[in-house]
């Protein structure tokens, strides 16, 4: 092993950011239980921010970003992570403001790490990444509450984002009949390879459910992923008993509804964040996303690519042009 590995680096002077590829030291990464040698790592909004010097994603420069990773272990201290161990990071403080998956090595404690299922491939993992993982989290939730899909469509906003992409893939895998809101709506991609029954544009949504206290009781839970009205319009839109997770505010933070959803019709708003989940939690829906959530079509909604596209890749998350998943693979 040399004494240096290729990341994606990031610095900060009195003239702003810098992006630039370039060799760091093993001895820049800090001192944990466990290296692992990254094979792919994949693209959030969050790396995006972090790349953009935002400082209330990352705190201090020069920065490696990369919330998510995927690889080997070439060394380590604890016993259950013997070397050679294929793993998964994602979330934590991995690519905040600990170097992340954007260089070819990571060093990170050892309750952070997640064995591979053996049904999952180092790049099917990245293809989920922390979108999969949080999209299997609030499919987890709404699961729990006993919904099945005789009892109505689930709709999800942001679709062809990350998680909102995954969301619909899995939750079209299993049997729901999904409703993606989206600007997009003439959108093969949501149909054809995500498996959606019917797009809805997101000005539309609004105006259709986020008039009135209530609407129409026309779904059985809700996957929001952008805040603001389309969230306040969901909550309005679910049957009774119905779920909506909430992980996101692309749109907006807040939220500006009535009591009525939640005393009228007992809504349940779950918020979702995976960065902590607990590890038993993460375990098991990693293993259903490694099986029985598994989309069919996982391979066609990402797009593996190499360093040097980085840059471009993460501007286009930052504008909201991104479509399904960005697999990021390294050398």
């Amino acid at each position: 092993m040399s004494e240096t590995f290729k990341a994606f680096y990031i610095s900060q002077n009195e003239e702003g950011i810098r992006k630039e590829i370039r060799q760091v030291g093993f001895d820049e990464l800090p001192q944990n239980e466990v290296l692992i040698r990254v094979s792919f790592s994949s693209i959030n909004y969050k790396d995006a921010l972090s790349a953009s010097g935002n400082k209330g994603v990352t705190r201090k420069y020069p920065h490696v970003p990369g919330i998510d990773a995927a690889g080997t272990v070439v060394k380590s201290t604890v016993p259950e992570l013997t070397v050679g161990t294929l793993v998964i990071v994602t979330g934590f403080d991995l690519g905040m403001n600990t170097w992340g998956g954007f260089g070819a090595y990571i060093s990170v404690p050892a309750s952070w790490v997640v064995i591979l299922p053996p049904e999952l491939s180092l790049k099917e993992a990245m293809s989920f990444g922390t979108a999969g993982l949080t999209a299997g989290l609030s499919i987890q939730k709404i699961l729990n509450a006993g919904i099945e899909p005789k009892d109505g469509a689930i709709v999800v906003s942001g679709a062809t984002g990350g998680v909102g992409s995954m969301a619909t893939a899995i939750l079209s895998h299993l049997g729901f009949k999904v409703t993606a809101i989206s600007g997009k709506t003439e959108n093969s991609f949501l149909l054809d390879v995500l498996g959606a029954r019917t797009i809805t544009g997101r000005n539309e949504f609004v105006e259709k459910y986020n008039t009135k206290p209530l609407s129409g009781a026309d779904f059985a839970a809700g996957v929001d992923n952008v805040g603001g009205d389309i969230l306040s319009g969901i909550l309005k839109a679910v049957k009774h008993s119905g779920v909506v997770t909430s992980c996101g505010n692309v749109a907006s933070a807040d939220l500006i509804t009535t009591v009525f959803p939640f005393i009228l019709r007992g809504i349940t708003l779950s918020g979702i964040d995976s960065a902590q989940a607990k590890m038993s939690l993460r375990q098991k829906v990693w293993n259903n996303l490694a099986t029985i959530w598994k989309p069919q079509y996982l391979d066609e909604m990402v797009q593996e690519i190499e360093m040097d596209q980085l840059s471009e890749k993460l501007d286009e998350l930052l504008q909201g042009k991104a479509k399904g998943r960005y697999v990021l693979r390294h050398e």
